[in-house]
């Protein structure tokens, strides 16, 4: 029943597909241009109006069209003379009784014979009611009986009215035959080997007579049966070769019968059923030498021989390849389950000759060559246990095929890049093959490696004088593989150390062969060959590191060569190479190789010298901005200790913590690192030619030399502890401030910025750390044990000096005034200090404050005063007035409230005279001098000073 249902399935699909044809045909008539200028003329035909009037012809009159009054225009009967005649046609109304009554009975019927005469046939077995002989005569004259009745039909055509009755009959009866002729050879023996294959053979025959005769559905049945066959009436232990021969004729029959006939369908089918029935053979049976040579024929003959004369349909190329494909998976299938033995590799070995043979007769199939040789590479890799023996004759015999097919096809008009990726493949799979099944040693690995360079090298060779080789990049695939593996084999039989040297060699041959060559894609290959060298030298990158940040001991020759060589190559890349920005990659590559590869035997103490150097030297050549900007980063790397131990020395200060000279880097290592830089950075920027690198330079460059500068003057007071801090601490700020000054005095006529900086940078030193931060006020900071002569005048007097150089400058208002606050307020701290060194000796803040010292500041206050609007009335500056009279206050309110009120008899009485005074002076001098103060304020536009009498 299944086979039935699955017959019937299939005629309704070959109903189907005829109707589709001639629906096809029927529209490619209608599309002719006489009938399409009708139906268009139809379609723009206006439509009618509610009037009967006659119509006007179209401006272009088609004479079958007539136009019929208040309806749209009808195409008449076409005229023989007009219109060519198309096909007359018959569409079959396929309905429910015509399906089920007419066309499915008689096809159902003609199966049915068909697996009557199969079930006679092992009914017969079962029951044990036949003898074998008399079972296949039976059979054979079963099918003769229903081909007979086939042509008794054709010729009683007038009484049978139905073509498909002969052509139900004649296909069982085929069908019949196959497999009377099969149990015979195969079930019973009867027969041999030879006998089965001849009858076979003129059933064969037979079945292709018979659909010329009488139509395909007696084909498609004779396809039916004979693939059904070997299943049908099948055995435990089939014949393989027998089998095998049987589905060669059958297969081959029906596809020489497909082309005849021009049924593509029916070739197809054909190859689809030997393939299948090829599988089924492969994965089921326990196959020997004789099983393993008839499999292999057969899916030789369907995958090669048979695709070419199956159908004459145009599009046979495609069929032919992928019957060529499955015939090459099925083979490679065989190769595994056959054990990998030399006879059925010898089958594959066949195969990839008809894949050469295609490829070379048809340029559509020329991809057959690349797919076989990846499934030969792939059954070579998967090989489980090979011989050394033999897979060096299967892969010798796999290069020979596809090694001579590429070489002979890679520069012919036809080449093509993937004709390069073969050789590619098989060049390295010469190598590599063998390593995954074989501990090769390293001599063997590097013998295959050449080997395999040295045939690519031959057909590369042969593409030398080829006009068209720089078309395209089948030379660069080939010489990239002959550079690569030159390189393997290199790195194979030198010592390690030798390894990224010998890889960069072949790196710089490489890229001067691409110019020997004229061809810039060898160029890029010679760059990836020089990336690999890299790695190479940076592997483990513990040992790239190591030596480059100056640690461990120096190494040997051997461990700089390891460096020195591929930085040599590095060069010659910048030098000789053409791809853009060559020049910006390579430089900085060999300046970072050539630095590491000194690091190996340089000591540690002076390797900082090297980028510094570097940097020196390259600067000199304006062409190797990239190198000089690679130097200067190695130079930054070994600056950034001393600098960063220096900036962090300098951030604890900005918070109040002192700092000591233990907290610097020392001084070697600032002249090496800092100062040495310092100097090839000012070489940097007398060659630079862009102002912005130009200012870099020497700015950083003032940074190192401010910084060396620095460490080097803390030498001078060497103070590493609190107590050293607190004994020269101000000495030491104030010398340094004074050069701050010195600096900037000298520089004013020539460098006003520099002078400005460093100007600023000694006032800025001052106000911070003197004044705020460690101020002998409130700090323990000695000052001299002597009055007058001490530290206070020259830490003071640095800064006054430098507020007073500054209107020189031509201040604005804001900075001016900004200027005498500053001047107003060390005036008062240098007072206070004074006064409390003259008390209490050199540390200021030791002892307390008694009865004398604090009258002695109210009269300092009262001083000042007189002094800062005495200062104010001859400059004209209101700042200086009005700073006197908040002083004036503020000792007025002094001595009322805090110093009257703890003095007794003349002291009290004093210091309200004293006061007194002060007031009586503040107040003459207001008066005395007021009229000229009004002249001179008014003079310099400051606003005047109220007078008496004034609100």
């Amino acid at each position: 029943m299944g086979a039935l249902i699955i017959f019937g399935m299939v005629m309704v699909c070959a109903k189907l597909w005829f109707a589709v044809g001639e629906l096809t045909r029927r529209v490619e008539w209608l599309e002719q241009p006489s009938l399409a200028g009708a139906v268009a003329a139809v379609e723009q035909w206006p439509e009618p109006s509610g009037e009967v009037a006659p119509a006007e012809p179209p401006p272009n009159p088609i004479p079958s069209v007539t136009p019929l009054s208040n309806s749209k225009p009808e195409i008449a009967a076409l005229k023989p003379d007009e219109v060519e005649e198309g096909p007359r046609f018959a569409f079959p109304r396929i309905g429910f009784e015509q399906l089920f009554g007419r066309t499915l009975p008689i096809w159902a019927g003609g199966a049915t014979l068909a697996v009557a005469g199969f079930l006679i046939v092992k009914y017969s077995i079962e029951i044990g009611l036949l003898r074998p002989v008399v079972r296949v005569i039976l059979g054979l004259l079963f099918g003769t009986s229903l081909i007979v009745g086939a042509e008794m039909a054709l010729r009683k055509d007038d009484v049978v009215r139905d073509p498909r009755v002969r052509q139900a009959l004649a296909g069982a009866g085929v069908a019949t035959l196959y497999a009377s002729i099969l149990v015979a050879a195969n079930l019973y023996h009867l027969i041999g080997p030879i006998p089965a294959f001849v009858g076979m053979a003129i059933t064969t025959a037979l079945a292709g007579g018979l659909s010329i005769r009488f139509g395909a559905p007696s084909a498609v049945l004779g396809l039916i049966g004979g693939l059904a066959a070997p299943a049908l009436v099948g055995s435990t232990t089939p014949d393989v070769p027998l089998l095998s021969a049987y589905l060669a004729l059958a297969v081959a029959g029906l596809c020489g019968l497909s082309r005849t006939q021009r049924w593509a369908w029916l070739g197809i089918g054909a190859l689809v059923g030997g393939f299948g029935w090829g599988a089924v053979m492969i994965f089921s049976s326990a196959l020997d030498s004789a099983g393993l040579v008839s499999i292999g024929a057969l899916i030789l003959l369907i995958g090669i021989l048979l695709p070419a004369i199956s159908s004459g349909n145009p599009r046979v190329t495609t069929l032919r390849f992928i019957a060529s494909l499955a015939a090459c998976a099925q083979l490679a299938a065989l190769v595994a389950m056959g054990g990998f033995e030399p006879l059925v590799w010898a089958l594959f070995g066949l195969i990839s000759l008809a894949l050469v043979w295609m490829a070379a007769r048809e340029p559509a199939l020329r991809d057959l060559t690349r797919i076989g040789l990846m499934v030969s590479v792939m059954l070579i890799a998967w090989w489980p246990t090979p011989s050394m023996e033999t897979l060096s004759l299967v892969l010798a015999g796999m290069t020979a095929i596809y090694g001579s097919a590429a070489g002979r096809r890679i520069w012919s008009v036809r080449g093509r890049q993937a004709d390069a990726g073969e050789v590619a493949a098989l060049a390295i799979g010469i190598m590599l093959l063998p390593a995954l099944h074989f501990a090769l040693t390293d001599r063997t690995m590097s013998l295959l490696a050449l080997l395999g360079a040295g045939l690519a090298g031959g057909i590369g060779l042969l593409g030398w004088s080829c006009a068209t080789r720089r078309d395209d990049a089948r030379f660069a695939i080939v010489a990239t593989t002959v550079a690569g593996l030159l390189s393997l084999a290199l790195t194979i039989i030198v010592p390690a150390w030798a390894v990224a040297p010998g890889i960069a060699v072949m790196a710089v041959g490489t890229l001067l062969f691409s110019t020997v060559a004229d061809d810039w894609r060898i160029e890029r290959s010679a760059w990836a060959i020089g990336a690999a060298a890299l790695v190479a030298a940076s592997v483990p990158p513990e040992i790239f590191a190591y030596r480059a940040v100056g640690l461990g001991e120096p190494g040997t020759v051997t461990d700089a060569l390891r460096w020195l060589v591929p930085a040599a190559g590095a060069a010659v890349f910048a030098w000789r190479g053409k791809i853009p920005f060559a020049s910006v990659i390579a430089q900085p590559i060999a300046v970072l190789l050539f630095y590491v590869g000194v690091a190996q035997v340089m000591p540690s103490s002076l390797l900082s010298l090297v980028p510094t150097a570097m940097l020196a030297g390259l600067a000199l050549e304006r062409r190797l901005w990239p190198a000089v900007l690679s130097a200067g980063v190695l130079v930054a790397g070994w600056t950034a200790l001393p600098f960063f131990a220096w900036l962090t020395a300098g951030l604890t200060a900005l918070v109040a913590m002192p700092t000591f000279m233990t907290m610097l880097p020392t001084l070697d290592d600032t002249l090496l690192r800092l100062a040495l830089p310092a100097f090839a950075l000012i070489v940097v920027a007398w060659r630079a030619e862009a102002p912005r690198p130009r200012l870099f330079a020497i700015a950083t460059a003032a940074t190192f030399a401010l910084i060396t500068a620095h460490v080097a003057y803390k030498q001078l007071f060497a103070i590493a502890d609190a107590t050293a801090f607190a004994r020269c601490g101000l000495a030491e700020r104030t010398l340094w401030e004074a050069l701050l000054a010195l600096v900037a005095l000298v520089s004013i006529r020539h460098w006003r910025p520099v002078a400005l900086a460093f100007a600023g940078a000694s006032i800025a030193h001052f106000v911070l750390f003197t004044t705020l931060y460690q101020n002998p006020l409130w700090a323990e900071q000695a000052v001299g044990e002597w009055p007058l002569v001490n530290l206070l005048i020259p830490a003071y007097g640095v800064a006054f000096a430098i507020l007073w150089a500054a209107r020189k400058f031509g201040l604005s208002d804001i900075a001016d005034r900004l200027r005498g606050g500053l001047q107003m307020m060390l005036v008062l701290l240098l007072a206070a200090s004074m006064l409390r060194q003259l008390v209490h000796g050199s540390f200021l803040v030791e002892g307390g404050v008694g009865q004398g010292e604090d009258i002695a500041r109210s009269v300092l206050l009262i001083l000042l005063a007189l002094g800062f609007l005495g200062h104010g009335i001859q400059s004209a500056k209101r700042d200086w007035r009005i700073a006197s009279l908040v002083l004036m206050l503020a000792a007025v309110t002094k001595v009322f409230l805090f110093d009257a009120s703890g003095l007794d008899g003349v002291m009290r009485i004093g210091s309200f005279a004293a006061l007194g005074f002060s007031l009586i002076g503040l107040g003459w001098l207001y008066a005395r001098y007021l009229p000229d103060v009004s002249r001179l304020t008014k003079d310099s536009g400051l606003p005047p000073i109220a007078v008496e009498g004034e609100s």
